[in-house]
């Protein structure tokens, strides 16, 4: 029995995803040459860097926005809260990842030419309707989030160029974005995701000095929190923030040794919180209440060639994760049509392409930059990332049986099964509650606010100053 056990972690830790490794053993990584550093990405530091430039992509410049509505103190409360919160969750995702993965391995299931995604771990541990529930959540999320990259990327090249309108630049850049059917998994963003997290590292730092050198505007106020729906909708935006776990499963599954993955986004976590806090932080200072009739920080930043640089690298950056977030859906989709196995790249891509379509209409009828970052997190983030990962590990682990045999114990800093259940129990009250109820009814207002204000397909939102919208 302990010669099985030993194969089978093996096999768990060294398998890989399989679409292209052919010089992988089990248990040990790929030798390395150019190609394979630049594009072949599946150790614990690829995934490291996947994770945190996931997490910040445009959400960094909406924070300042969120900070205008919460307040200086809960604005980074909160950050800290709901970071450790999705530390957590995504540690839950990780175990139950390594528990369906072992239980299929037991059963001699290969996985060569296949992507393990969340939905599939549901339906493995506990049943067809826990699939189909984490699959409905999984892909609206994913899609709303690519659909955000979208409308982001024409917010914020608009502050370079106003020759264009909005609407114009996201009928571009949904163009230049489908071009992203052509990378084939989490694989091959090694070198991407590296380059992504030194552009928002640089754009976060930029925000904060730029802040600083300007100092206060002459007037400023910083009344916040004042309202109750204000309050919950950047409560949300932040609960959004680090709930990148869509792609969490796919990212382990592309990695050399997947059990490595358990503390992983807790550490891109920390680093994130170096890059979001100082710079929502000194945003808000310099401009106060200006910002809640400018959801984007570029609107308000003095406009030079450092500011122009920070919104050229956002602009590579989001559409770096525009394939992050529609990655998984180009896998579920291909699942759909019997492509998968396909080892043709132009083939998949070809039949990826119907994906794209309803991002690029999406992002033209709801371009919300911000408003729909907080609608996002509390009606989908909150149940995708948060409370199932929490209700399906409890349940996963209800039968003794199933915790006496688990392939993976509870952790070093709470070693108790009970601990973890009050844990997960806190987890999802709370999320129900304040994320989804308070958060949902919040943000749900302001975008309809929204809405009323600009109308459905807005030619150019907040363009201009707008009569004050938060009344």
């Amino acid at each position: 029995m302990e010669a099985e056990r030993q194969a089978e972690e093996a096999i768990i830790s060294g398998n890989v995803n399989g679409t292209e490794v052919d010089d992988t053993q089990v248990g040990k990584e790929p030798i390395l040459d150019f190609k394979s550093f630049l594009w072949h990405g599946g150790s614990a530091y690829d995934a490291w860097f996947s994770c945190a430039s996931n997490q910040v992509a445009q959400v960094l410049l909406t924070l300042p926005y969120s900070f205008s509505q919460l307040g200086m103190l809960s604005g980074i409360i909160l950050q800290i809260f709901y970071g450790l919160l999705g530390s957590w969750t995504a540690y839950l995702i990780s175990v139950l990842y390594v528990e369906y993965r072992t239980r299929k391995e037991k059963e001699n299931v290969s996985f060569k030419n296949h992507v393990i995604q969340w939905f599939e771990v549901l339906d493995g541990l506990l049943g067809p309707r826990w699939k189909a529930i984490g699959l409905a959540f999984n892909c609206t999320f994913l899609l709303f989030g690519s659909v955000i990259q979208l409308i982001a990327c024409a917010s914020n090249i608009y502050y370079i160029n106003d020759h264009l309108d909005k609407r114009t630049w996201t009928y571009i850049f949904g163009a230049c974005c489908a071009t992203t059917v052509f990378v084939p998994s989490f694989h091959n963003y090694r070198i991407w995701s590296f380059l992504g997290l030194g552009m928002t590292t640089y754009t976060a730092w930029y925000m904060t000095i730029a802040s600083l050198v300007h100092g206060q505007i002459e007037g400023v106020t910083h009344s916040g929190p004042k309202k109750m729906v204000l309050y919950f909708t950047g409560a949300t935006n932040i609960l959004y923030t680090f709930g990148g776990h869509a792609v969490t499963v796919e990212i382990m599954h592309a990695m050399w040794k997947p059990r490595k993955f358990k503390y992983i986004y807790f550490f891109a976590t920390l680093y994130v919180f170096t890059l979001t806090i100082p710079s929502a932080a000194a945003v808000y200072w310099a401009y106060g209440d200006q910002l809640l009739n400018h959801a984007n920080a570029f609107a308000l930043l003095p406009r030079n060639g450092f500011r122009d640089a920070a919104i050229i690298l956002m602009l590579i950056h989001q559409f770096i994760t525009f394939g992050f977030a529609c990655t998984p859906l180009y896998f579920v989709w291909e699942k759909v049509v019997g492509m998968h196995d396909t080892k043709s790249i132009c083939l998949r891509a070809l039949a990826r392409l119907p994906v794209v379509i309803p991002i690029w209409f999406l992002a033209i009828i709801f371009p919300f930059f911000g408003p729909i970052n907080s609608a996002v997190g509390a009606l989908l983030v909150s149940f995708t990332v948060y409370i199932i990962p929490a209700m399906a590990h409890m349940l996963t682990y209800r039968e003794a049986s199933a915790r006496q045999n688990a392939a993976e114990k509870p952790p070093f800093f709470l070693p108790s099964w009970t601990a973890m259940y009050v844990v997960n129990i806190f987890v999802v009250v709370w999320v129900t509650v304040v994320g989804f109820g308070f958060g949902g009814w919040a943000s749900m207002a302001n975008l309809i606010k929204q809405v009323d204000t600009f109308g459905l397909f807005a030619k150019c939102y907040q363009c201009k100053t707008p009569a004050v919208i938060h009344h």
